[in-house]
């Protein structure tokens, strides 16, 4: 009971810290994707005259949204994770606490930001594009984020342990995350890549996601049963490497922080 009370406390004042002296405050967890929304919707939709493939074919821009905010919330969850112990190395060293708090804590305030975002910008799209569909599937959606939750958690746990002893981690991943966004079904849809270039976007755990969240909120493709075990096993899995590995570095965090 007290970790969970801890982990609170700690994502609340993650979310402070994040909008401290902001104008708009927690809103600009609507206004920075959205912004990048318009700017990747000019460039695709208006210079490239982008389009998705199929007489019944949802809009590019909804295509794009449905599938950008759910990376957001998964890039941006371990990007800020993977600092969460070397930015608090001074508690550490003071206090006595579960330290893999303080990487939960940054996942869950991420995960919080970005699912709101997701809630109000399909909330508007729905109102000016009818293949936006906020029954059934839409609900299935939010339950979506939560093996991706779980997923990130346990890719956070482990990078967070080896950021302590490898200070460049982070810059690694700010050029890896942007290969892996772009090695998914986020922007274009599977079916226009070449048919032996196909089976290889499902080596992408982020794949599953982007055309699951596609299936359920545009109604664009399928959600396969084997593709939903595939990635509950996956999430586990991460989840699993990720805390024994945390768990087995713990306790030499002190002598390099």
């Amino acid at each position: 009971m007290r970790t969970v009370t801890l982990t609170v406390e700690f994502a609340v004042r993650e979310l402070r810290e994040r909008f401290a002296g902001s104008f708009a405050g927690i809103l600009w967890a609507v206004f920075q994707p959205a912004l990048q929304l318009a700017i990747f919707a000019f460039v695709f939709v208006k210079v490239f005259n982008a389009k998705i493939p199929g007489a019944n074919a949802p809009g590019y821009v909804a295509f794009l949204a449905v599938a950008l905010w759910p990376w957001t919330a998964f890039s941006d969850a371990i990007l800020q994770a993977t600092r969460a112990i070397q930015d608090n190395a001074a508690l550490i060293g003071k206090v006595a606490f579960p330290r893999a708090v303080l990487v939960v804590a940054r996942v869950c305030s991420s995960f919080a930001i970005h699912l709101l975002g997701f809630v109000v910008i399909i909330s508007i799209l729905a109102i000016f594009d009818d293949s936006v569909r906020l029954g059934s599937g839409f609900l299935f959606s939010l339950l979506l984020f939560l093996p991706l939750f779980v997923l990130a958690l346990g890719i956070s746990l482990l990078f967070a342990a080896v950021q302590v002893f490898v200070r460049d981690l982070v810059q690694l991943l700010t050029q890896l995350l942007p290969l892996l966004l772009y090695c998914a079904p986020v922007f274009y849809d599977r079916a226009i890549m070449p048919a032996e270039y196909r089976p290889w976007l499902s080596l992408n755990p982020f794949t599953f996601y982007a055309e699951a969240f596609h299936a359920s909120v545009l109604g664009h493709g399928e959600i396969a049963p084997s593709g939903i075990a595939y990635a509950l096993l996956v999430a586990a899995l991460a989840f699993l490497i990720g805390w024994r590995l945390f768990a087995r570095l713990d306790r030499h965090f002190e002598d390099f922080l």
